[in-house]
């Protein structure tokens, strides 16, 4: 695990690349504080942070193959690395490390681009051909590991975090003002282009290509939902095996191994399989808030250690500068801010985690795919109406639509209706017309939300309507959101993450699992919390997703912390976006408490104080 960094150019001098590479890996520090390396050549600069988890004495890279024709720089873990390196083996490679690092170049030399579809685990990585000056790269199946890259003025910069490209002489760092109006409504980066213009990522699922200034992008894998006959013994038996396996396969490290524990089913599966010595949990002040008391009773059933701390509302205040900054775009996911705290306590203990991400997005574990309702009769008459034939049952979903309000009514709605009519994914802060509301002209044009989510719906048009939200989430929530925070926020506090619940393998048995096991009348990821069931307390196999629970709206209501929230929205560039006018107001409102209006204050102030960080204080600070 680590953080990487180069570029593509062949007008710079190795002394220019050498000053270059050290700035940028500077900027990552935090991904990788035992190691550092470098590769220069004619037409590259290669750089490298290392977090040593596996073959602690040797896995120093860049690595190079027998005849150093050809170096990677590698961030991540690949779980099937030993039984690939016995494969190319036998198939004459010789290896000079045990890191898994070495496996992926060999793997390259003798599959080329298609060792990607052998690699089982999280990474993102770059190849240099001398001999063909040429510059080989990909980022996993699920996007776990962030892949950034910047191709302007004659230079292709690319790396683990944005921040990198910030000191480099071709980088020009300007806000991409298309990426502010979908963010009001998606709470993420919601765009493909990130809120620095001109600044990428390389999707999950891909490879690339850079030669002779041209780049060439691949996807290698996507979803391939295709539902086998099974009975729902068997549907939970495959989950129960695979799910195992795959955190068994998770476990193979150098160093010490703990989880993250929260209340929530997925979580507590991986720690009570795992077993591990520590476990580490997080809450605020607040009772309401503070999940750590539910994990620490888990805990005691297992005989564990755990490791739990309380958040006080003014350190939480004070390090949301700190969180923005290492997101490298801003989030108003509130759960960044007890998961940094979380990893800072976990990584004084431990270099690696196990966390409960992936099972919701595999398994159809949100309430928005269609659980909506708490009435049992509603659910089971939803159910019976998605039997219906399809042009039946949006017919139906249309007339529905256009009725007054009933008991049930959007249960009802969302259970048949097509999922491109109202499914944008996880978040959904500002409705876009309202957003208009609020910004400047300049930041009101944008890809629309439709136009967001049709690329990826105008992909699936015939699967069932529950995977068509579950193929959304795979392709936005998940990697935009829920991967990127758990990335940034962990490597922040230089402590490496897996996501056992996320693996190629597990996704294999999920795509197979008929729809009415994994989310029906009875539960939401139904066949996942009976295979749960197998190793936990009714209680906790049971329980409804919380997520993280933040206490933005006592901390609206708090005079101090409404008071640093109007300074900002009442700040000089702030005007740059929006109507001051209209986001004070707001503030004022919701502090008066005549609305509830705590999401959209606090995605507007993630964005200013993001915008703060980059583009205020670190201009003063180059001044």
């Amino acid at each position: 695990m680590c953080g990487i960094v180069g570029f593509v150019n062949m007008t710079y001098s190795k002394n220019e690349k050498n000053e270059q590479l050290d700035q940028m890996m500077k900027r990552v520090v935090h991904r990788g504080p035992d190691n550092t390396g470098k590769f220069v050549d004619e037409g590259v600069g290669l750089g490298f942070r290392r977090l040593s988890i596996i073959d602690l004495k040797c896995g120093n890279q860049p690595i190079f193959n027998e005849s150093d024709s050809k170096a990677i720089i590698f961030n991540g873990e690949i779980y099937n690395y030993q039984e690939l390196q016995e494969d190319l083996h036998t198939k004459g490679h010789t290896f000079t490390t045990n890191a898994d690092t070495e496996v992926i170049l060999h793997g390259y030399e003798e599959y080329g681009a298609d060792i990607v579809k052998k690699l089982r685990g999280m990474f993102a990585f770059a190849i240099w051909d001398r001999d063909k000056q040429e510059l080989f790269g990909a980022r996993d199946h699920f996007g776990i590991k962030p892949l950034y890259y910047y191709h302007k003025n004659e230079t292709f910069l690319f790396g683990s975090e944005i921040k990198s490209f910030l000191d480099h002489p071709a980088f020009e760092k300007r806000v991409n003002p298309g990426a502010l109006k979908p963010y009001m409504t998606f709470q993420y980066p919601a765009t493909d282009e990130t809120f620095f213009k001109d600044v990428y990522r390389i999707p999950e699922g891909h490879y690339f290509y850079v030669k002779e200034g041209e780049l060439t992008i691949t996807q290698y894998w996507d979803p391939e939902y295709e539902e086998e006959p099974m009975t729902e013994d068997e549907a939970i038996d495959k989950i129960d095996q695979a799910v195992q396996e795959t955190i068994e396969a998770h476990l193979v490290s150098d160093v010490e191994v703990g989880t993250f524990l929260s209340s929530g089913v997925d979580s507590s599966l991986v720690t009570t399989i795992t077993k591990p010595n520590y476990t580490f949990s997080i809450g605020f002040g607040e009772h309401t808030y503070n999940e750590s008391s539910e994990a620490k009773k888990l805990t005691e059933i297992l005989n564990l250690n755990n490791y739990s701390r309380v958040i006080e509302s003014e350190e939480a205040f004070n390090a949301f500068p700190t969180i923005q900054y290492h997101l490298d775009e801003p989030s108003s996911n509130a759960s960044c801010v007890p998961l940094y705290f979380l990893a800072k306590l976990a990584s004084e203990h431990v270099k690696v985690v196990l966390s409960g991400e992936g099972a919701d997005e595999l398994f159809a574990g949100y309430t928005e795919y269609g659980f909506s309702s708490n009435s049992k009769m509603v659910r089971v008459f939803a159910q019976g109406l998605k039997k219906l034939p399809k042009k039946s049952r949006y017919r139906l979903a249309s007339r529905l639509e256009h009725t007054g309000n009933f008991h049930g009514k959007l249960h009802l709605y969302r259970s048949i209706a097509p999922a491109e009519d109202f499914f944008i994914g996880q978040a959904k802060v500002f409705d876009e017309s309202e957003s208009e509301e609020y910004l400047k002209p300049k930041y009101q044009q944008s890809e629309s939300v439709h136009d967001i989510v049709e690329k990826q719906y105008e992909k699936v048009p015939d699967l069932p309507e529950l995977k068509k939200m579950q193929y959304l989430d795979m392709h936005q929530w998940m990697p935009k959101d829920i991967l990127l925070k758990a990335d940034k926020m962990t490597m922040a506090n230089s402590l490496e993450a897996r996501t056992p619940l996320l693996d190629i393998r597990l996704m294999e048995v999920a795509e197979k699992i008929p729809t009415k096991y994994l989310l029906n009348s009875k539960n939401t990821k139904y066949a996942f919390r009976k295979a749960a069931h197998r190793h936990l307390p009714d209680e906790w196999a049971n329980r409804k997703k919380l997520g993280f629970p933040v206490p933005i709206k006592d901390w609206l209501h708090e005079e101090r912390f409404y008071k640093q929230v109007r300074e900002i929205f009442a700040a000089d560039f702030a005007a740059e976006f929006f109507n001051q006018e209209k986001i004070l107001d707001l503030l004022d409102q919701n502090y008066q408490e005549n609305i509830d209006a705590r999401r959209h204050i606090w995605t507007l102030y993630s964005f200013l104080v993001w915008y703060k960080v980059y583009f205020v204080d670190e201009d003063q600070k180059n001044s």
